[in-house]
């Protein structure tokens, strides 16, 4: 019998895991695993009491996940999301979602990564489309994924935001528009006006995977996280993060299994090309090739210190 601790979202009546399987680095932009592969990652979470899948459009795994349900006989939430802006674009992103998972009713539809009030200003009649859904009850709530603080503090005070997703971290990784402690207030305050909070990164994309245990001792002690999204790209990984969840130990062959795992940054493909991780690096690891930051395994040692100063957090450790 599972220890994983469930929680209701804020006020959204939806039940979850406190542990949330982060759904992208299991697809094309990351490890790029098979249908089969993810969805047997992602079952096997389930197995161990995770109840909770997020993932987006953009992440291409809702091929994984309708191979994982499959063979999953209890019900589970899914949380995705879309950068859709207007009515019609909206409409294809929920059926896309609906058809693709094999789903009829989509548990949560966010607006995907809003950066500012002018943002959610600017996919309004999209969210008035998932509004009406909901309402129909093919949608059971909406909300915003977002790495900035502003965007919670709006949504705090908007009665229709049901979710909000955002990055939550001990050091403030990936944050656009302030520091950690400024993201926890508004956290707060949201968590306080009813919405579901379930935080994203508490690892920062893998970069705070030297101080792990530091790092998930952060997110889980803050009373104002119902649920934390953590990517897992192998079953050794879901297995030591519900221990981690669970408070027991995890198996020594396990730790031992992650400890020989050979790890590599990764530059996603919206990387400007800005050079301020080229010039971050001391050991020459990184150079721009063709307008985007480009590594050299060869001589890159895990520092992440070039995370910490790219400005679209484009940088991960995988």
């Amino acid at each position: 019998m599972s220890l994983l601790q469930y929680v209701v979202l804020g006020n959204t009546g939806i039940k979850v895991s406190r542990l949330c399987f982060g759904g992208l680095i299991i697809g094309p932009l990351q490890a790029n695993l098979s249908f089969e592969q993810g969805g047997e990652i992602i079952a096997k979470a389930v197995e161990l009491g995770v109840n909770f899948i997020d993932t987006a459009e953009l992440y291409g795994t809702y091929p994984h996940i309708r191979q994982a349900l499959k063979s999953i006989n209890q019900e589970v939430v899914i949380a995705t999301k879309s950068y859709a802006y207007s009515a019609q674009s909206a409409q294809e992103s929920l059926e896309k979602a609906r058809k693709e998972m094999n789903i009829d009713v989509v548990d949560i539809f966010l607006l995907h990564e809003q950066e500012s009030r002018l943002t959610l200003k600017g996919h309004r009649e999209a969210l008035e489309y998932y509004i009406s859904m909901k309402q129909k009850g093919i949608i059971k709530a909406v909300g915003v994924s977002t790495h900035n603080i502003e965007v919670v503090e709006a949504c705090a005070q908007m009665p229709e935001i049901d979710v909000i997703h955002p990055i939550v971290n001990k050091f403030g990784l990936g944050i656009g528009d302030g520091t950690i402690n400024e993201m926890l207030s508004a956290v707060e305050r949201a968590f306080k006006m009813g919405k579901g909070i379930y935080s994203m990164k508490p690892l920062g994309g893998g970069n705070l995977i030297g101080s792990y245990d530091e790092s998930m001792k952060f997110v889980l002690d803050c009373p104002y996280i119902h649920s934390i999204a953590l990517g897992m790209q192998s079953n050794d990984e879901v297995v030591a993060n519900v221990c981690v969840f669970e408070n027991i130990n995890t198996p020594i062959e396990v730790k031992n299994s992650l400890a020989r795992k050979k790890r590599h940054l990764h530059i996603d493909w919206w990387c400007s090309g800005c050079g301020k991780c080229i010039k971050r690096c001391k050991i020459g690891a990184l150079k721009l090739t063709e307008g985007k930051a480009k590594v050299n395994e060869n001589k890159c040692v895990l520092c992440s210190y070039c995370a910490s100063v790219c400005p679209q957090f484009a940088i991960k450790v995988c």
